[in-house]
């Protein structure tokens, strides 16, 4: 009874553990040019990104930026402030990263396949990669920051 005990805590605790590192990627986050401001968070226990924040300096006519990109026409006059561009992200313990999640690229209007990774605490390295190769693909830079 007392294995079974302490087997039952170093279980929980080793869970808890991974939620912590898994929840490391929440909060807000530059793009790697520091225009965009974009805040990780969990949703229905999977990692998604929002627009949350743009430089005066991309507002045409007092207006921020919209989705002109995107090849849906009835979606091109959306505002880019508030457009979700992670989702589906999903953390492997295992490989210490976030992955099948995508990422929408508002400067093309495409959608890539995508996956994640920290560098210590303040730095997110993303890779967007097509046809399921990693290997091809962009990468990309995000600094911690705050809103």
């Amino acid at each position: 009874m007392k294995k079974l005990i302490i087997l039952l805590f170093l279980g929980i605790y080793s869970i808890a553990g991974i939620a912590q590192e898994a929840d490391k990627i929440v909060g807000i986050w530059w793009n790697d040019e520091k225009t965009t401001k974009i805040k990780v968070e969990k949703k229905d226990g999977k990692y998604i990104g929002t627009i949350v924040y743009m430089i005066p300096e991309k507002y045409v006519n007092g207006k921020p930026p919209v989705d002109d990109k995107n090849p849906e026409v009835k979606l091109q006059n959306r505002s880019l402030i508030g457009l979700q561009i992670l989702e589906g992200f999903v953390f492997n313990s295992k490989e210490k990263e976030w992955e099948n999640g995508t990422i929408y690229d508002p400067k093309s209007g495409k959608v890539y396949d995508c996956y994640a990774w920290l560098e210590g605490n303040d730095l997110l390295k993303l890779k967007g990669f097509v046809m399921g190769m990693r290997w091809l693909g962009k990468s990309s830079e995000w600094y911690r920051t705050t809103l």
